[in-house]
């Protein structure tokens, strides 16, 4: 187990550097997308359309943060369980997404992907969304706005703590 400071910039060269066990302090743009935002993406990719940001080499980061408190960047923003997401995932890592962040397990398919697009899943700490705002230095929301905690948002992240714990070489700390 190693200590990773990465940015997002990063992760198309260094995503595959990175292993079940590791812990990365990430900086640099993620967007926030559940399963409702998620079902939208792959309606927008059915029907050829642009997806609200560029997937090839991103990060998504499994949260709804809460209305932003007054003098502060954005409400608490908590991980969200990520296995709702297992759907749509294999799609948007075969389009070049490199990094998943949430908690708990992924499924088989989630799994294979992330090793067939040497991607990773990094985990969040659950419960402790109030201090995770404390890593979040912007927010921009940039689609979905009717979903409301849900929309699509674009946050900046400054060393924000995760552990690896799905890695691109089959490493999983769920098994």
């Amino acid at each position: 187990m190693k200590e990773i400071y990465l940015n997002t910039k990063d992760l198309k060269t260094q995503a595959k550097n990175i292993v079940a066990g590791d812990k990365v302090y990430l900086s640099g743009t993620v967007y926030t997308a559940r399963d409702a935002a998620h079902k939208r993406f792959i309606e927008l990719i059915e029907k050829g359309e642009n997806l609200p940001f560029e997937i090839d080499g991103s990060a998504i980061y499994y949260a709804g943060p809460t209305p932003t408190p007054e003098n502060m960047v954005i409400g608490s923003c908590g991980p969200t369980t990520s296995s709702r997401m297992d759907a749509y995932s294999p799609a948007l890592l075969d389009m070049g997404l490199k990094c998943m962040i949430g908690k708990g397990e992924r499924n088989k398919e989630v799994c294979d992907s992330i090793r067939k697009n040497n991607a990773v899943y990094l985990c969040a700490i659950g419960g402790a969304g109030a201090l995770a705002c404390a890593c979040i230095t912007s927010l921009e929301e940039i689609a979905f706005c009717d979903l409301g905690c849900e929309s699509v948002k674009k946050l900046t992240f400054d060393n924000f703590p995760l552990i690896c714990a799905i890695d691109s070489h089959g490493g999983n700390l769920f098994k």
